[in-house]
């Protein structure tokens, strides 16, 4: 079993889409970790040795922040600019998209499940 960063990776995928559980590795960043180690990158997960694993390990403990450290890191950054009251961060205050997004419809992640107009309001009559 590959246990990468605190990540178990799947044994039935192929390296390159393997690493992408890890958060932090995208598709980019893992080819070009493959290529760094001239690991094939269509090689199954269960199939890499020991010697690999250990040399994938190495790389990325070394050189790229992945998991609890990205995640602090960008929890930080968002506390920044909510605390120094920047439109990014008042917005994400809020709970309302951050990059520009159009609210008035759509927007439904961020701004969570529909709210009902008012509940016992009466239609007007003809």
């Amino acid at each position: 079993m590959a246990r990468i960063a605190g990540v178990d990776l799947p044994q039935g995928k192929q390296v390159w889409i393997g690493l992408t559980y890890i958060y932090g590795i995208g598709r980019s960043r893992s080819a070009e970790i493959l290529t760094t180690l001239g690991i094939e990158p269509t090689v199954k997960v269960k199939d890499l040795t020991e010697d690999e694993v250990r040399r994938v390990r190495q790389l990325i403990q070394d050189s790229i922040r992945v998991e609890g450290d990205l995640r602090k890191e960008v929890a930080q950054n968002i506390k920044r600019l909510m605390e120094i009251g920047s439109y990014r961060g008042v917005r994400h205050r809020k709970g309302l998209p951050a990059r520009g997004q159009r609210t008035s419809t759509n927007a439904r992640t961020r701004k969570g499940p529909k709210r009902s107009a008012v509940a016992g309001k009466k239609l007007a009559r003809k």
